[in-house]
């Protein structure tokens, strides 16, 4: 019997297959799909201090093995999140759940971050400072060390649970960023958040999106997200937990050999609603046939 649990921060997960926020919302509608307490947890759409509608439409666009989006952050806000979407969320999920915070302010993180770290659901906190698709915010607090470690500062002075600082891919050298955030105190390291990318209507000549830059997601990415897991992981002494194209089983194992303690997996739900559920089935065959008989053992597995 093999055993597929693995730990984030003292949080004890059956398995580390964690859908990622912004491709799973807040759970109810994969519910109807599927029991969703065969995940080690999820993480809930990206949520900030009032109601964002996003940016306007067209805000997705297919790109070859991925796809581009620029929804910017839409969500009910903080309250209704905490009032509306968290009662809801245990009648169908039992399991502790990954609450991704983002803002546009250090004020705003620490608000909704505080208030969150309240729920007794959340188990652990997400906090986005890597958003490419919105202005005057989200990306821009993870772009340089000093700003990714005095938002980190901040929300460790207003929580009591773990904090994972949510990284993007465009800067120079994420694993500076990284180490920033453990010294500043974060708990763990999630990455990475999308490339930013674009295409153009070749009829109108314009960009396709309204927004014209989109953060790229899917297969596409996943060699880069591999290699900075790999960077941060040789870097920082902190868990991480590693995305990016995640779309199959192996994809799984060969992040968590890169050096991630837990794997989220996003655009794939868009393509398949099933997917998570069809790695989390099989991993311990996966498992087995490779001579894994322990996931922990198997973290940074690559690096010896």
């Amino acid at each position: 019997m093999v055993n597929t649990q693995v730990t984030l921060s003292g949080l004890t997960l059956d398995n580390p297959v964690i859908p990622a926020s912004g491709t799973f919302g807040y759970g109810h509608e994969f519910a109807e799909l599927y029991d969703i307490n065969c995940l080690g947890s999820f993480s809930f759409k990206g949520t900030t201090r009032e109601p964002r509608f996003g940016n306007p439409t067209p805000r997705i666009a297919e790109t070859p093995a991925g796809m581009l989006n620029a929804v910017g952050l839409q969500n009910p806000g903080i309250d209704k999140v905490i009032s509306e979407e968290l009662p809801r969320l245990r009648e169908y999920f039992s399991k502790p759940v990954i609450a991704n915070i983002s803002g546009f302010s250090a004020e705003e993180y620490a608000y909704c971050c505080e208030r969150i770290d309240a729920e007794p659901q959340v188990g652990l906190i997400e906090v986005n400072i890597s958003c490419p698709n919105v202005h005057d915010g989200g990306m821009s607090f993870g772009t340089t060390p000093q700003s990714a470690a005095n938002i980190t500062r901040i929300v460790k002075s207003v929580t009591t649970k773990p904090v994972y600082m949510k990284l993007s891919p465009n800067v120079a050298d994420i694993a500076e960023i990284a180490r920033a955030c453990e010294d500043a105190g974060a708990d763990g390291i999630s990455l990475i958040n999308t490339l930013l990318g674009m295409r153009i209507d070749l009829r109108r000549r314009r960009p396709l999106l309204k927004n014209t830059t989109g953060g790229l997601s899917g297969s596409a990415i996943f060699p880069v997200a591999l290699r900075m897991v790999w960077q941060v992981y040789e870097a920082v002494s902190i868990p991480i937990i590693g995305m990016g194209g995640v779309s199959c089983t192996e994809d799984v194992i060969e992040m968590m050999m890169a050096g991630a303690s837990a794997v989220e997996i996003g655009a794939a739900n868009l393509v398949n609603p099933y997917i998570c559920k069809q790695i989390v089935e099989e991993l311990p065959t996966k498992m087995a046939e490779l001579g894994i008989q322990d996931l922990k053992e198997i973290i940074g597995g690559a690096h010896q």
